[in-house]
């Protein structure tokens, strides 16, 4: 699929929102990208998922997590265009990120990992730190969009996105909507 194509859909379903955001990494920004509006039509996940996964067929992954909330779908999608079995992680009562209701992965597993937006990496990177205490190196990290603003450094890990956005984003204290008094909306998964 082409960027164009893409960002097209993600304009017909109004899952790309501009206004003032603060995102689930702290960061404020002027865009958004909901892909839970896109990934709810099952027609369209199965299509994006499906060229996704095309970038990662030669890993032969056995297994694609996603952390709760954004990459739960697209790990259900990813898993099945890969014929993968789909899990999730979840933050636990202290707030870390874990494998809950009976999840498990061992070493010899091939790990995909999968999240909706990258930004920062932070899911991701809680991700890689669940799976190497339960000595696994993911295959790769697949990524929806990368909005990120520089490139994220996954430790070596194959890295690969549908489409890369370039969209601003700022600290809270020098965010320019913020000294407009633009009111900031909080759409992200994270409280």
């Amino acid at each position: 699929m082409q960027e164009m194509e893409i960002m097209d859909i993600f304009i017909k379903t109004r899952a790309y929102l501009q206004g003032h955001f603060k995102l689930s990494s702290g960061l404020h920004s002027g865009a958004y990208l909901q892909c839970a509006l896109v990934l709810q039509d099952p027609i369209i996940a199965a299509r994006l998922c499906k060229s996704l996964a095309e970038k990662f067929r030669v890993d032969k992954p056995d297994i694609v997590v996603g952390p709760a909330m954004g990459g739960i779908v697209l790990a259900y999608e990813l898993a099945r265009a890969l014929g993968a079995r789909a899990i999730f992680t979840e933050r636990d009562s202290e707030g870390k990120m874990s494998l809950r209701r009976g999840f498990r992965i061992f070493p010899d597993n091939k790990v995909l990992i999968a999240e909706d937006v990258l930004t920062t990496g932070g899911s991701v990177k809680e991700v890689i730190a669940l799976l190497d205490r339960e000595d696994v190196v993911p295959v790769g990290v697949a990524s929806l969009i990368d909005r990120s603003s520089e490139k994220i450094d996954f430790s070596g890990i194959k890295q690969e996105s549908l489409m890369k956005i370039n969209v601003p984003t700022f600290q809270g204290d020098a965010c320019p909507f913020c000294q407009e008094g633009i009111p900031v909306d909080k759409p992200g998964s994270k409280k």
